[in-house]
């Protein structure tokens, strides 16, 4: 990203809203933003492979791994403001596949660090898994309220979007989707 870029740009646009890019409050705003920006969109500058390299590990197991709650903030890209929630995922590995915990939060991350639609937040973070270790199965459910939803538009302060993505075991027999729907919705400890 060209940052001196982004900052004369968000100057233009503090000048064209009305507002002077000079005063005091503002001054530092064009920097902010395209440091901002460079971080809320870092998404971009990785991939998959390399975010999971080495850290596909052998374990023998034939049950579900399931990792609830990792927080979710992206931005979407109708009217770049942002959506938060969270991310409930599982898969069941296979010739003990397993990828380290905290590499699937930062691919959580790295999806929602580009300007994204939720529906394809979801189905990327699911095939990103299903690609790393060709498990039996992945579900994927992200839930997450929508600041264009709720401060602009229709204003719905209330509203939630639950999206999800199940491919393999998880798509395809109803006692999978059922189990990882009745871990996900435990309460915490």
């Amino acid at each position: 990203m060209n940052k001196q870029r982004v900052e004369e740009l968000t100057r233009e646009l503090l000048i064209e809203i009305g507002e002077d890019p000079n005063r005091e409050g503002l001054q530092g705003t064009p920097r902010r933003v395209a440091e901002s920006m460079e971080f809320l969109t870092s998404g971009y500058s990785t991939d998959a492979d390399h975010l999971l390299n080495g850290a596909i590990f052998t374990q023998q197991i034939d049950n579900m791994v399931i990792v609830r709650d990792i927080e979710i903030y992206s931005l979407c890209e109708h009217h770049m403001l942002p959506f938060f929630g969270r991310c409930h995922l599982g898969y069941i590995p296979l010739q003990g596949k397993i990828l380290g915990i905290s590499k699937l939060a930062r691919l959580v991350d790295m999806y929602a660090r580009r300007l994204q639609l939720q529906e394809r937040l979801t189905e990327q973070i699911a095939h990103a898994i299903s690609d790393a270790v060709s498990p039996e199965g992945v579900g994927v459910i992200v839930e997450a309220r929508h600041l264009c939803m709720m401060m602009r538009g229709v204003e719905k302060q209330n509203s939630m979007m639950t999206t999800s993505s199940v491919l393999g075991s998880f798509h395809n027999s109803n006692a999978t989707r059922t189990e990882f729907l009745s871990l996900i919705n435990r309460p915490h400890l």
